[in-house]
């Protein structure tokens, strides 16, 4: 994720001189300096010179992140781990302003949604700040912070329930006899197709399905399959698992 960002601002025409970067993998380091930023080994160098700063780390590594880093005063820091909530990064570093966001996989081409939310040390010049950094990858919306992990679970988990979805209606095109080449193609073709028409026409989902499920046809035989083995309900379960593990990891 934190590469898809870099990736985003380079697009935008951010300064590459004004991008820094720190990762202990060597390889990594490597890549990242082909993208023409400054690159560090070790976090508190990079932080040292930061006029503000981002961490995109996994949950369970942000205290070795932020070990040895003496966070300067009134530097914001936008956070993206998963589940981590403002109040325990301001115990971590008391001169931080902090900003907790999630985006989503989707960053990657800048078709991505990403929800923020400030923390109590956060000013409106930090908000503002956080905003535009976001909007290089896609929209930005602003939450409460008690929504975020329902929002992790919905845009941040969101994506790999929809592959999954693609997934499986390409295999039901190649069980129906269709080559896999063009099941995929009509697969992902009507996915996109029915998320332009659903954003475009600003009605409800329930209506649009309406729209191509005639009497006694093909679409309502499908849907009927669909409630036979809990479509809607498993659906519900998955966001509500995965919001559950976000709470469990803050």
């Amino acid at each position: 994720m934190a590469t898809a960002m870099i990736k985003g601002l380079l697009h935008q025409d951010y300064p590459e001189e004004k991008i820094m970067v720190a990762d202990p993998d060597p390889v990594r380091r490597q890549e990242l300096s082909a993208l023409g930023i400054t690159v560090f080994p070790e976090n508190p160098a990079m932080v040292a010179g930061a006029e503000a700063v981002i961490l995109a780390v996994k949950p369970q590594k942000v205290e070795e992140a932020l070990q040895g880093i003496e966070f300067p005063s009134g530097v914001p820091l936008l956070s993206i781990v998963a589940g981590y909530s403002t109040a325990r990064l301001e115990k971590l570093l008391p001169g931080a302003c902090v900003l907790r966001a999630m985006p989503n996989v989707a960053a990657l081409v800048r078709a991505g949604i990403t929800a923020l939310a400030p923390g109590k040390s956060a000013r409106e010049e930090d908000l503002a700040w956080g905003k535009e950094i976001l909007q290089a990858f896609g929209r930005v919306v602003l939450v409460d912070e008690e929504m975020m992990n329902a929002v992790t679970a919905v845009s941040g988990s969101g994506p790999g329930f929809v592959f999954s979805f693609l997934a499986a209606l390409t295999d039901a095109g190649v069980l129906a006899g269709l080559p896999r080449p063009l099941a995929g193609e009509l697969a992902l073709q009507t996915l996109l197709g029915s998320a332009k028409m659903a954003a475009e026409s600003g009605e409800h989902p329930v209506v649009l399905r309406e729209m191509v499920t005639s009497p006694g046809g093909t679409t309502i035989a499908g849907l009927l399959e669909l409630e036979k083995n809990g479509f809607a309900g498993t659906i519900m379960q998955a966001v509500y698992a995965a919001k559950k593990r976000a709470d469990e990891l803050g």
